[in-house]
């Protein structure tokens, strides 16, 4: 990886150290869902081996394991040690032990080629310096005709545009980069990112879409949502003279979309690309 990815990827592992304990944690479900649908989708059978990439906190890692059972195996990796060490422990305390979490960069997992029957990444894609790199790395490690399936963002309520425009003056270029890469290039729509898997060398590609609805209490909900994930970045990059006023204009903001049951509801598109490695392709 060059120097400018090796610097990204840090700065993605630091940003989810930070924001492990309470990631998907807040009372809003989103990223669970998201990976329950992912999971629904590639269909995981008992026995099978799975690789979880981008892990994060299990969303999807456990239902895996759940699904193959303990005759199966699910390995997870991810680069932020403290999402790896609480995954770790979760997995421990629900007696999995057909779970194998590691700390690994998700562009080039360290695994054995042709070690599993599928592969899982949900919402992570879009983070890597190099999308394309990383699916025919994956590909490599899956046998021939194994499964691969990555969740990453379709189109979203645009009142979540209007609430990222607060922050946009305060947003240096690369985190303008970082924030817009999921919907930006070929995550701009289903077209793209199958482009992104069939170019890698998988066949079958297709894509299946949810829509998730996310449902705050009020601004305070809000606020905690945007502070427990990917998103809390944002906040850090508004200097501290700076951060009460954009508070201000976020809580009236989100205030302001009420609807008569009391509730905020913003709903946003996930795409799940699926593919296959060809069955006449042997592993390298």
């Amino acid at each position: 990886m060059d120097p400018a990815g090796t610097a990204r990827s840090a700065r993605v592992a630091a940003l989810f150290d930070r924001v492990a304990d309470t990631y998907d944690n807040v009372g809003v479900p989103w990223f669970t869902p998201v990976a329950e649908g992912l999971v629904r989708e590639l269909a995981p059978r008992p026995g099978e081996r799975a690789l979880d990439v981008g892990c994060g906190r299990g969303a999807v890692l456990l239902p895996l394991a759940e699904a193959v059972g303990p005759t199966g195996s699910v390995t997870g990796v991810d680069l932020a040690p403290a999402m790896v060490a609480a995954t770790r422990a979760e997995a421990a305390q629900r007696g999995l032990a057909q779970v194998d979490v590691r700390l690994m960069d998700a562009t080039a997992p360290d695994l054995p080629a042709g070690g599993y029957d599928l592969v899982a990444s949900s919402l992570v894609l879009f983070f890597l310096p190099d999308p394309a790199a990383a699916l025919r790395a994956w590909r490599e490690l899956l046998v021939p005709g194994g499964r691969l399936g990555v969740a990453t963002f379709g189109d979203r309520d645009p009142r979540w545009e209007e609430l990222d425009a607060i922050f946009r003056p305060y947003l240096p270029p690369q985190l303008l980069d970082a924030r817009t890469s999921g919907t930006a290039g070929p995550f701009a729509s289903d077209a793209g990112v199958e482009e992104l898997l069939t170019a890698a060398g998988y066949q079958g590609v297709r894509t299946v879409g949810l829509d998730i609805e996310a449902v705050f209490t009020g601004p305070e909900h809000w606020y905690a949502f945007s502070m427990s994930h990917g998103q809390r970045v944002m906040w850090e990059a508004v200097g501290e003279d700076e951060r009460a006023r954009v508070r201000a204009a976020t809580t009236d903001f989100v205030g302001r979309l009420r609807g008569a049951d009391g509730t905020i509801r913003l709903t946003q598109r996930v795409r799940y690309t699926l593919g296959e490695r060809p069955a006449a392709d042997a592993p390298a």
